[in-house]
């Protein structure tokens, strides 16, 4: 089975305003809202993309229980962890002349909370996939991604990591299966320029080095590009299309990659699927369909550097 971790979910309220103007009332012309959050839009991709998956964090209030609800409505599983104090955050993303997001803090987790979400952890069995995506609560240790990957060592399952800095750094210690930052995180990450794709593949070989059995760099419209266990350096096309969603491009890649993944076992199916995954999302106003998905697999070409 594969589970998604997002351990700070929330309601994305997506409005377009003509002009937005401080100060004044404001008035919306298109309202969309959608169950948000790193790890739930990884689930709804491996959903649209046949893949069996169960939802998993922490939800809480009214909010938290229309989280439930809609994904419940999407055919999708989860067995979130509910939480007594506060509500699952609203973010509000308003699409004016330039993109302004108002994100919400959520709720307040408790040790006793937390320690429900351990349990659940410890249920996954060999062979199953987690994916942990997006950032910590601020109300949760900064180690959290950390002691997930140490209950879970000692077992043969693979688990895939899309943070930044810190948090993608101190895990590579327990191997993951799969990182994801992009190419500005990377230049984050090692404090660096990154002014061509050679230094983009030196320090993606680097991160396998320090432990990541495979790295994936998302590079917007430059493509993607996969250092693979088995040492390959591949790099993927860019489909065509007009970008007017950068929410969820990237963990619609991450979906796709392990999707393309378990389906071939074969890294650069997997990198098409991943990079037509990501585009498909950026060039829709929700994640992507599987058709659409579908559709841009076949402009997608990957290039073996290695």
């Amino acid at each position: 089975m594969i589970y998604t971790v997002t351990l700070n979910p929330s309601i994305d309220y997506v409005i377009k305003v003509k002009e937005l103007v401080k100060g004044h009332i404001n008035r919306v012309n298109e309202e969309h809202v959608y169950p948000g959050g790193k790890g739930i839009n990884v689930t709804r991709i491996l959903k649209n993309l046949d893949n069996d998956n169960i939802a998993l964090g922490f939800v809480s209030g009214f909010t938290g229980d229309y989280i439930i609800n809609s994904l419940k409505e999407l055919g999708l599983k989860s067995n979130f962890i509910k939480v007594e104090q506060g509500f699952t955050r609203i973010n509000v993303k308003i699409k004016s002349e330039e993109e302004t997001e108002i994100n919400g803090q959520g709720p307040n987790i408790k040790k006793e909370e937390l320690d429900e979400f351990y349990k659940v952890i410890d249920q996954l069995v060999d062979g199953d996939i987690l994916i942990l995506s997006g950032s910590i609560p601020s109300c949760l240790d900064e180690k959290l991604y950390e002691d997930i990957m140490k209950r879970v060592e000692h077992k043969n399952i693979k688990v895939v990591v899309d943070a930044t800095k810190n948090l993608l750094l101190n895990v590579l210690k327990y191997k993951p299966f799969l990182i994801k930052p992009n190419n500005h995180e990377l230049a984050e990450m090692f404090n660096v320029e990154l002014n061509t794709t050679q230094d983009i593949i030196f320090y993606a070989e680097k991160l396998k080095e320090m432990g990541a059995q495979n790295v994936l760099i998302s590079m917007g419209k430059d493509g993607a590009l996969l250092v693979s266990e088995d040492n390959q350096v591949l790099i993927s096309s860019v489909a065509k299309g007009e970008v007017v969603n950068s929410v969820g491009a990237g963990d619609s890649m991450v979906a796709g990659f392990i999707s393309g993944y378990l389906k071939s076992q074969n890294y650069e199916d997997a990198l098409r699927l991943g990079a037509a995954s990501g585009g498909a999302t950026a060039f829709s106003s929700d994640l992507a369909t599987r058709e659409f998905i579908d559709k841009l697999v076949k402009e997608i070409k990957i290039e073996k550097i290695k």
